[in-house]
């Protein structure tokens, strides 16, 4: 038979795979994806949506009137963050780790752009820069991608480069500096909650790099005087010194800078086993809890589905820890190790403070809980996240 017959024989005999197919096949990046993090994340963000929706709808001062006004918006702010999350998938982590420098330098710029008159005050804080029409983004919650990425390039370069079995102390050193930069600016603004979060990461991130024990301790040490310098310094705005005044005796003003945590606390309280309902907390429509669709969005779903409820949501948070913990493991390099480490110390620390402080055991920090609390900087942060996650994990041999 000639080449030629031979040629078309296989060319005939061979599958022939649709779109489908191929979008099914082993290959592929959706059978590459870890579907029950990726699901537990969807649920946790489309199922926010109700509590945010039910924590908003009454306010009429912040809807204009549109008592669906911040359902749509949390809605909006999720379709962009899956959009971005499989950007991120498709891209890859190669192509991802090339860009690291040009994803810090633009945030960078982003921060600096915060503090200067393009920059707006909201709560206290010089943290966003607002665009018009109502949207607004908070680049504190992109440097800590930035600090994640960046400690992660530096630190793994020559070990996965097979020069080295652990990072350098000039390598430690180096990655230090990237992530204090961001720190240093974001303190400025000043939000010590996103700087107390960026902290943790990089104690996280260390751990995970198999850096030296005496630049864990040594970070450890440092936070601790950092604390009391910036304590003593005045760096902190009297709202933030009485909130953790009130943390610390909760007592103290329980009308004034303890009446937040106070009334979270009586809507979880009073939420019992089962929950008020959706849309009847007497907590909830009687606006007792002010931020409550952005920091203390717990204590809608506290009061409103009860112990149940807000226990599945930490359930499905632990789902994203646990599957998060195991791409970290199971990573083919150091980057993707402590990359995924990064993430999984961002929302554990986060996740904690944030429900903490609905609680009453933690202060009062003003940072979001991830997938859950309103707000499209957060929301857009978390799912790229979640595709950084999905890429590194895609680097597996098949099979693993």
């Amino acid at each position: 038979m000639s080449s030629y017959g031979a040629s078309y024989r296989s060319v005939r005999l061979a599958p022939q795979r649709g779109p489908l197919g191929r979008a099914l096949g082993k290959s592929s990046p959706l059978r590459r994806l870890d579907w029950i993090m990726v699901l537990s994340a969807l649920a946790l963000s489309l199922g926010s949506s109700l509590l945010v929706w039910s924590a908003t709808r009454a306010r009429d001062n912040l809807t204009h009137g549109d008592p669906q006004y911040f359902l749509w918006r949390h809605l909006t702010n999720l379709a962009i963050g899956l959009a971005l999350f499989v950007v991120v998938v498709v891209l890859g982590t190669r192509r991802l780790r090339t860009a690291v420098p040009v994803v810090y330098l633009v945030v960078m710029v982003m921060l600096v752009a915060t503090l200067s008159p393009l920059g707006s005050t909201i709560n206290g804080q010089h943290s966003w820069i607002q665009f018009g029409g109502g949207f607004s983004l908070q680049p504190a919650e992109f440097a800590k991608l930035a600090i994640v990425l960046g400690m992660a390039v530096i630190l793994s370069a020559r070990v996965d480069a097979g020069e080295r079995e652990f990072p350098t102390d000039r390598s430690v050193i180096q990655s230090l500096v990237v992530a204090t930069v961001p720190m240093a600016l974001i303190m400025l603004m000043p939000d010590a909650g996103s700087v107390m979060v960026m902290g943790v990461i990089v104690l996280g991130i260390l751990l995970a790099s198999g850096a030296a024990n005496r630049w864990v301790f040594g970070l450890m040490g440092a936070g601790v005087l950092g604390a009391v310098a910036i304590w003593k310094l005045g760096v902190l705005s009297k709202y933030q010194i009485d909130r953790f005044a009130a943390f610390a005796n909760p007592a103290l003003d329980p009308a004034g800078v303890g009446y937040n945590t106070n009334q979270a606390r009586i809507a979880i309280g009073s939420g019992g086993l089962t929950g008020a309902g959706l849309f009847n907390g007497h907590q909830t429509s009687g606006q007792f809890v002010p931020e409550q669709q952005t920091d203390f969005v717990f204590s809608v779903a506290g009061e409103e589905l009860g112990f149940v409820g807000a226990a599945a949501l930490i359930a499905l948070l632990g789902v994203i820890l646990w599957r998060a913990c195991a791409i970290a493991r199971q990573a083919t390099d150091l980057y993707g190790t402590v990359l995924a480490a990064g993430v999984v110390t961002w929302f554990a620390f986060q996740a904690f403070e944030n429900i903490g402080m609905n609680l009453g055991i933690m202060p009062v920090a003003g940072i979001p809980l991830p997938f859950v609390s309103y707000g499209g900087s957060s929301m857009f942060a978390v799912w790229i996240a979640v595709g950084l996650l999905q890429s590194v994990r895609s680097q597996r041999p098949i099979g693993i």
